[in-house]
């Protein structure tokens, strides 16, 4: 007698992420074998494939592509059999039964839709199509349950961004425009909800800039880049960062804690993400964990690492979660200055390292000032203003370049 088999979404999920279908890889009456690779599912930081927990065929697709989906929920089912009747199965053809009652179901939404649609007016019409909301989906203030224009404002207020739906229509300004649509991707969606969700209704940003000279840094890495090398290791600027940070956390614990309406939350452990950008994907923050434990050597090899599992897109959820500072080297594309950079939540800062450039400064020596090159970088941290003020974080930047600055090992 065929047994059914649930197939569930991984249950241990990275912190403030969501999940949705990406696509299926078997079809309703497929063959798949077990540990065959069965849903694909993508977050807003990695994409993993689900693999089939049993062999036979897939019977039933509960949670469909672009569905979202939560830890451990039931996404279908396969009904297992013995190996003879999985084989035939693979062979047969795929016959998709209809559903009579889903048909009725089906019209009669379609029917309900079409009588809402009816009844709003041109601009309320015009504001749904904009944002991709459905006339069902509002609840109608007007004179016998019409929707007004404040009702699809109050709408997509209450739900933060609008959520477009898969095909949306065009609107009037993007129909006169001659070009190609490039639907977003689930992970640009997420990323773009996050970075609204961050800056206008979660954290108040604030932003304080300072100037290193890194050439301590750079003679160290000079000395060292190729005795790391011989060892499989790459040492990358970016390695020294995430050691001064320890040396800055140590000074300003807050910077590595989290808000919460009760107290403020100070983790005994330092794990530092990355902001990796990835090749028409997005950003991911693949992290280094436990930094405070780790030597110079050990937190190159762990950063090269994870961040080639990003760059290859191999990354695990573990690798995405529990990450409690995060740092930003957005100088590696030219950039000088960025802020606000948008605070990972629910963490409480992020660092951001500008361009290495060489510029002409001022120093005194023996009394007397002259002009001088040196390799300076513009650092700056953004913070969440309800943790701590602007002296705390002054501070914090003020140990970070006291450590790079004066280099040792």
């Amino acid at each position: 007698m065929p047994m059914t088999i649930e197939v569930r979404a991984p249950s241990e999920q990275s912190e403030g992420t969501r999940s949705q279908v990406q696509r299926w890889l078997k079809n309703i009456g497929e063959a798949v074998a077990e540990n065959e690779p069965l849903i694909e599912v993508e977050t807003d930081k990695v994409t993993i494939e689900i693999p089939a927990p049993a062999g036979g065929v897939l019977s039933e697709i509960i949670k469909h592509e672009q569905e979202e989906i939560e830890p451990g929920e039931l996404l279908g089912t396969i009904q297992a059999v013995a190996a003879d009747a999985t084989a035939a199965a693979a062979a047969a053809p795929v016959v998709k039964k209809p559903d009579p009652a889903a048909e009725i179901r089906a019209a009669a939404l379609a029917a309900h839709a079409d009588a809402l649609a009816s009844q709003v007016s041109p601009a309320v019409r015009r504001l749904l199509t904009q944002h991709g909301i459905e006339p069902s989906a509002v609840r109608g203030s007007g004179a016998g349950g019409r929707i007004t224009v404040d009702d699809v404002l109050s709408h997509i207020a209450s739900r933060g961004s609008a959520m477009p739906r898969k095909e949306p229509l065009p609107t009037e300004s993007e129909a006169a425009v001659a070009g190609r649509r490039v639907p977003h991707s689930a992970m640009r969606k997420r990323i773009a909800e996050r970075m609204v969700e961050s800056l206008l209704h979660t954290a108040p940003h604030v932003t304080t800039v300072f100037e290193a000279d890194l050439s301590a840094v750079i003679a160290h890495r000079a000395a060292h880049k190729d005795e790391f090398r011989q060892q499989g290791v790459s040492l990358t600027f970016t390695a020294y960062f995430l050691a001064a940070c320890v040396d800055a956390i140590r000074e300003v614990p807050e910077a590595n804690s989290r808000w919460t309406e009760d107290a403020l939350i100070v983790p005994d452990t330092i794990n530092i993400g990355v902001a990796t950008a990835l090749e028409g994907k997005g950003l991911v923050v693949p992290v280094v964990r436990n930094v405070q434990g780790l030597g110079l050597f050990e937190i190159a090899r762990e950063l090269g690492q994870v961040v080639d599992r990003a760059r290859e897109d191999k990354l695990t959820p573990g690798d995405v979660r529990d990450g409690t500072f995060t740092i930003s080297n957005h100088g590696v594309s030219g950039s000088l200055v960025a802020t606000p950079i948008i605070i990972n939540q629910p963490q409480s800062a992020i660092l951001g390292v500008g361009k290495l450039e060489k510029r002409s400064v001022v120093i005194t020596e023996n009394g007397e000032d002259r002009i001088v090159i040196r390799p300076r970088c513009f650092i700056t941290l953004t913070l969440d203003h309800r943790v701590m003020d602007g002296h705390r974080a002054n501070r914090f930047l003020q140990v970070l370049i006291e450590r790079l600055e004066g280099w040792k090992e």
